[in-house]
C-alpha cells in the first residue's frame, strides 16, 4: 500500500512538473511572439517619431519630434494606440482622439513591444475599475468619494461635470462623457499630454475607480436645472445671458418703444 501511494505521488508530481513547464514555456513563447510582432508595427509606423528602438527623436535644432518610450509602460501604449491618438497625424499643442488605426490584437502587440523596453504600468483589469461588482451602498460611497477627488484635482480643466475645456497654447481637455473606464484608469495612471499622472502612490487604484464611478454616474444625471449648455460652465452661461437674456430684453424694450411712438403719433393725428 505504502509503495503504491508514494508511486501515485511520484508519478501525479513529474506529470505536474512537466504541464507546468509546458505552460510557462508555451506562454513564453507566445510573449515573444507578440513582442516580436509588436516591433514589426513599431518599425513600420511608430519609429519616425520615437526612434528604432523607442528612444524618441531630436531635430537638428533639438527640437522633441517624439519622447522616448522607455519606461511608459503598455498602459500607456494602451491608452494612446487606443484612442486613436497614435500614430499621430500631425505635431500641435493637443493630440486629438480619432478612428482607431490599430485592432484590439495589434494594439496589445505594441504594447507588449514598449512595455520590454522597460518597466511601466501595466494595461489594468478590468477588476481595477469596474464597479459592477459592488453593492448599492458601496457604489453610492464610491461615486461621493470619486466626486471629491473629481472636484478637487479635475475640474480646473475637465470641467466640474468631465465636459472638457480649453487650456493655455492651443491645449485643450477632452470630454470624458464618452471615454471608457478602462482609458480614463490608464489615463489617470500615465498622464498623456497636458495631463498630470497620479501614480498609485498619488491615487490609489480604489480612488481611480471612485473618480470613474462618479464620471458614470454623471452619464444617467437629468439636469435638474433646464437646459445645460454642455456643461460648459459660466463663459458659455454668461454668453447665453447676454444674448439671450440681455438681448431679448432690448428687444423687447425697443419694439415696446416703437409700438408706443406709433400710438402716439395716431392720437395726435387724430
Amino acid at each position: 500500500m505504502l509503495v503504491i501511494i508514494a508511486g501515485l505521488l511520484l508519478t501525479g508530481g513529474l506529470f505536474t512538473a512537466i504541464v507546468n513547464t509546458t505552460a510557462q514555456a508555451d506562454e513564453t513563447a507566445s510573449s515573444a511572439d507578440q513582442v516580436a510582432q509588436g516591433r514589426d508595427l513599431f518599425l513600420v509606423s511608430c519609429s519616425f517619431c520615437h526612434g528604432q528602438n523607442g528612444e524618441g527623436v531630436r531635430s537638428e535644432d533639438g527640437n522633441q519630434i517624439g519622447p522616448s518610450l522607455v519606461g511608459v509602460g503598455a498602459a500607456a501604449v494602451d491608452f494612446q494606440v487606443g484612442t486613436g491618438r497614435m500614430p499621430m497625424v500631425q505635431p500641435g499643442a493637443q493630440v486629438p482622439s480619432k478612428p482607431e488605426t490599430f485592432d484590439d490584437e495589434e494594439t496589445a502587440a505594441l504594447a507588449a513591444y514598449v512595455a520590454s523596453l522597460g518597466p511601466g504600468p501595466a494595461i489594468p483589469d478590468e477588476s481595477d475599475y469596474s464597479i459592477e461588482g459592488l453593492s448599492d451602498d458601496e457604489r453610492e460611497a464610491a461615486i461621493v468619494r470619486g466626486g471629491q477627488i473629481f472636484l478637487t484635482n479635475c475640474t480646473a480643466c475637465h470641467n466640474f461635470e468631465g465636459s472638457g475645456g480649453a487650456m493655455p497654447h492651443g491645449g485643450y481637455a477632452p470630454s470624458l462623457h464618452e471615454t471608457s473606464a478602462r482609458h480614463i484608469y490608464e489615463a489617470m495612471l500615465t498622464g498623456p499630454q497636458n495631463m498630470p499622472n497620479f501614480a498609485n502612490g498619488n491615487l490609489s487604484p480604489d480612488e481611480k475607480r471612485d473618480v470613474i464611478a462618479y464620471l458614470y454616474s454623471l452619464r444617467d444625471m437629468p439636469s435638474y436645472g433646464g437646459f445645460g449648455l454642455g456643461g460648459l460652465g459660466p463663459v458659455t452661461e454668461g454668453l447665453a445671458a447676454w444674448l439671450l437674456g440681455i438681448g431679448g430684453l432690448v428687444g423687447a424694450a425697443v419694439w415696446i418703444a416703437a409700438h408706443t411712438t406709433r400710438t402716439t403719433r395716431k392720437k395726435d393725428a387724430a
